[in-house]
């Protein structure tokens, strides 16, 4: 994989993780424990946990391709524990190292 695509591929996981957390929490958690519809939070739950661990991943493979220092490659892993982290890692890190590749 070149460091185009390894960077390319993070930062769509990134968003798209970002997105699952979001839609998990905001919409389908209220809907099971307020509604008792629990289908939409089965399905936002398990494709949350695949782009959490493709996340988690591909933050390891770029942390290693990159020789990123270690403080960032912690804060990328926990802008994953934190609702909108992954945006804000994207915006402000992941952004500038794509860019910088150009």
């Amino acid at each position: 994989m070149t460091q185009e695509k390894a960077i390319r591929y993070l930062r769509i996981t990134a968003i798209l993780e970002g997105i699952s957390y979001l839609a998990l929490f905001l919409i389908t958690m209220p809907l099971k424990y307020l509604a008792e519809v629990t289908l939409p939070n089965y399905i936002v739950g398990i494709a949350h946990g695949y782009l959490f661990l493709t996340y988690c991943v591909l933050t390891v493979i770029c942390w290693r391709k990159f020789m990123w220092k270690f403080p960032d490659f912690l804060k990328l892993f926990i802008a994953s524990l934190l609702p909108f982290g992954t945006f804000y890692m994207d915006s402000k890190f992941l952004k500038h190292e794509e860019a910088a590749l150009k």
